[in-house]
């Protein structure tokens, strides 16, 4: 028995002196925690609005601050006019704008109705019908309210309309973020894999005594995964036009200029993980869980960033899905051009600049 007891002592001793396995068991699981209680949640918060107030009167601007005063809503701007609707939204800047009718309050008074509409931007389908729901539920609790006040059953019609996307297709949000993942991971991870077998096999060294230079092995073994994750690219774009009639009312050029720079980040960040694992193992576990659930959970791609709590918010901005998404929305459902996308692309490709300039001065430090 006492040298049983000691084994299992003995066992003890190797798990708590090896922080990669303690960050496997307590780690992760706390991670794992944390980001799912902030990140999964039905509620919104911090969502940017317009209002067009063609009324200007006292109950439009008391309406419109009984919505901002709610916590869920950000004033972002007031419009003057209705004419650059879709270009507003085109920015990304605005979710949700609410257009007040003229001589608001006059026709409350005189026929106890007046309209307001509620515009959303429903390329993200479930956000947006989220947005208008707790609007409408602002508007009716401030409805009821005056009702029980004034004793009058005055009415207020919010007339709902989705731009990009009417008819709130869930698969309009799935494409990007399906695309983007898949992306990610097949390049991503069968990149780091795929030089990582070499180093455990031990024929990496056999390859970089070759009279090839280690840039020439490097390129060789990424150009079959940048032309079979374009495919993949084409494949995913071509079922969600033609099986899920997802639109492409943007450039398909642009479309797949864009796709292709993503997959050479996804490739460039697969070499950096390949110059830290040793084993395949352990390329498939950091792809898993430093590209998987970032991608599910903190790209926007299912769960709106504006909910989340500040930090995950700024941990977000190191997401490159998070830009792949926006850009792939712009160009398939919004119909924007380079000039709404440029920041985005601007940011993969610094990204990318970066992962290389990383994988280099890891790969040259292995080599001394």
């Amino acid at each position: 028995m006492k040298k049983f007891l000691g084994f299992v002592k003995k066992e003890f001793y190797h798990i708590f002196r090896d922080p990669r396995t303690l960050l496997v068991l307590f780690g992760i699981p706390i991670a794992q925690v944390l980001i799912f209680g902030y990140v999964v949640t039905t509620e919104i918060k911090n969502i940017r609005i317009a209002i067009l107030d063609q009324s200007k009167d006292d109950v439009t601007r008391e309406i419109t601050q009984k919505i901002i005063s709610s916590g869920y809503f950000e004033l972002q701007q007031n419009l003057e006019s209705s004419e650059y609707f879709e270009d507003i939204f085109k920015t990304g800047d605005v979710k949700e704008i609410i257009v007040f009718e003229p001589d608001f309050a006059k026709k409350l008074g005189k026929n106890e109705t007046a309209k307001m509409q509620l515009i959303a931007d429903a390329s993200d389908a479930n956000t947006a019908n989220l947005i208008v729901n707790y609007t409408s539920a602002i508007i009716g609790d401030y409805v009821q309210k005056e009702n029980k006040l004034l004793n009058i059953p005055m009415q207020i019609k919010p007339v709902v309309r989705m731009v990009f996307n009417e008819k709130l297709k869930s698969v309009y949000m799935f494409v990007p973020g399906t695309m983007a993942l898949i992306l990610m991971l097949v390049s991503a991870m069968m990149t780091s894999i795929s030089i990582a077998r070499e180093k455990e096999m031990g024929t990496m060294e056999i390859l970089l005594v070759s009279p090839l230079k280690p840039a020439q092995i490097i390129i060789g073994k990424v150009i079959p995964y940048v032309s079979l994750a374009f495919i993949n690219a084409i494949t995913i774009i071509a079922l969600g036009y033609f099986v899920f009639g997802m639109p492409i009312n943007g450039s398909l050029t642009l479309l797949m200029a864009e796709s292709l720079l993503f997959i050479c980040l996804a490739l460039s960040l697969g070499i950096l993980i390949s110059t830290i694992a040793n084993t395949q193992q352990m390329a498939m576990f950091i792809s898993l869980f430093a590209l998987m659930l970032p991608t599910i959970l903190l790209s926007g791609f299912i769960f709106p960033i504006e909910n989340m709590p500040v930090i995950l918010q700024g941990i977000s901005y190191l997401m490159p899905p998070k830009y792949f998404i926006i850009i792939i929305k712009n160009i398939m459902l919004k119909g924007t051009g380079f000039i709404f996308v440029w920041k985005e692309t601007l940011i993969l490709m610094a990204m990318m600049m970066v992962f290389i300039g990383l994988s280099v001065k890891n790969f040259k430090i292995r080599l001394q």
